[in-house]
């Protein structure tokens, strides 16, 4: 663990490793985002429920889960390193006054996140190449900044590789749920660390959204723990 990244479970040579940018709500000691803190429970802070799904996944053998340990606030590790949202300096119409940074003090913050982030991503993925990356993130039912509902309850996301996607929409489909095929946006608009670690390298990934009212508590994150390996494990079966 680094205040950059955590690692949970242990990683296997064709297993599954879920990968969360947005699993952390932490802010260092140093850093005065100059915000309520109440904004730190909230989902510009942090992807609610996916440290706590991605901890129960990585408690399967050949499961782990590589997580970010530091608020998106802080730094977004899912956007690129020179896009302004790296750090940003409003999320869905809340100002965040301690990120209006000069050039120097933005260098400093993603050498000291982003860049290990994805250096220790980069080497874990070398390391013990998994038969699927699982990205994990979580969205609201609706935004502050748009009242208009979300009824997707899990959304599946991709750039140009869709061949995980094209396997898991139907298996999820089958469990009953709405799902959202690209929705509720498209993974070839915010995709930056699956870019880089997967379709990059034509490594297979599964890109997973899941509405927050459903993995907002314990029950609901072991039942998406449990949904999410299987049919990870079912797409990484037909992918070989």
């Amino acid at each position: 663990m680094s205040e950059a990244y955590r690692l949970l479970g242990t990683p296997r040579f064709g297993g599954i490793l879920v990968v969360s940018d947005h699993a952390s709500n932490r802010v260092p000691d140093d850093i005065d985002l100059g915000i309520d803190p109440a904004l730190l429970t909230q989902h510009i802070a942090v992807d609610i429920g996916v440290a706590e799904v991605g901890g129960l996944m990585a408690e399967r053998t050949g499961t782990a889960a590589f997580q970010a340990n530091a608020s998106r606030l802080v730094c977004d590790c899912n956007r690129e390193p020179h896009a302004p949202a790296v750090i940003p300096i409003a999320s869905d119409g809340h100002a965040i006054p301690g990120n209006a940074l000069d050039h120097a003090g933005h260098q400093m913050r993603l050498e000291r996140f982003h860049m290990p982030y994805h250096a220790a991503l980069s080497a874990l993925l070398d390391s013990a190449p998994p038969a699927l990356i699982l990205s994990l993130h979580s969205f609201t039912p609706q935004l502050a900044s748009n009242d208009a509902p979300r009824p997707w309850q899990v959304g599946v996301l991709y750039n140009q590789d869709d061949r995980a996607a094209r396997i898991a929409i139907p298996l999820l489909e089958a469990e009953g749920l709405v799902v959202g095929d690209q929705q509720p946006y498209s993974g070839q608009l915010l995709n930056y660390t699956m870019n880089r670690h997967a379709e990059a390298d034509g490594r297979p990934y599964l890109g997973i959204e899941v509405r927050q009212d459903q993995i907002g508590d314990a029950e609901g994150q072991a039942v998406w723990a449990e949904r999410l390996a299987r049919i990870g494990n079912a797409v990484a079966l037909r992918l070989e």
